[in-house]
């Protein structure tokens, strides 16, 4: 009776033995993200985007003050472009059609978004009456942007 304890404890530990533990997670590659942004993102090391402003239309009689104001108005744009780069644009249309002709046709775009760790390339005068102003992000402030967006949104959505 002890010698066959004796071989069950054997075999039990040899049995034993011969387990290893594996790092199920290291096996399964991690998931990728297939979103367009993300395949936008991968492509580039860093989004630019430019914005224009008109300095006679600018709200001022001072023409010092109305080239600053239309600075300001460009660099707005630049700040707007990024955000349709990063977050995409939300757009609402309504068409109307009578007799089989389009009687009406309306758009309505929005643009959400923060945008941080812009870094101004130039602000640059085009002709004699623009402005242009071009402003870059790189890709890992990108990502953080849409993480920190994904994550409002999630809050939002409970």
């Amino acid at each position: 009776m002890k010698r066959v304890k004796s071989i069950w404890l054997v075999l039990g530990l040899l049995a034993l033995t011969g387990c290893k533990s594996i790092n199920l997670s290291a096996l399964t590659p991690p998931l990728k993200d297939t979103s367009p942004v993300s395949a936008m993102v991968e492509k580039r090391e860093t989004l630019t985007a430019t914005g224009y402003a008109v300095v006679s239309v600018q709200n001022h009689r001072n023409p010092a003050q109305q080239r600053l104001l239309a600075i300001r108005a460009s660099k707005l744009d630049a700040f707007r472009s990024l955000t349709e780069q990063v977050y995409g644009q939300q757009m609402d249309a309504n068409s109307t059609v009578a007799d089989m002709v389009v009687t009406n046709d309306t758009f309505r775009t929005k643009v959400e978004g923060v945008i941080y760790g812009a870094r101004l390339v130039s602000i640059t005068p085009v002709g004699e009456d623009t402005y242009e102003t071009t402003l870059s992000l790189d890709r890992e402030v990108v990502q953080d942007l849409r993480m920190l967006y994904l994550g409002q949104v999630a809050v939002r959505g409970r």
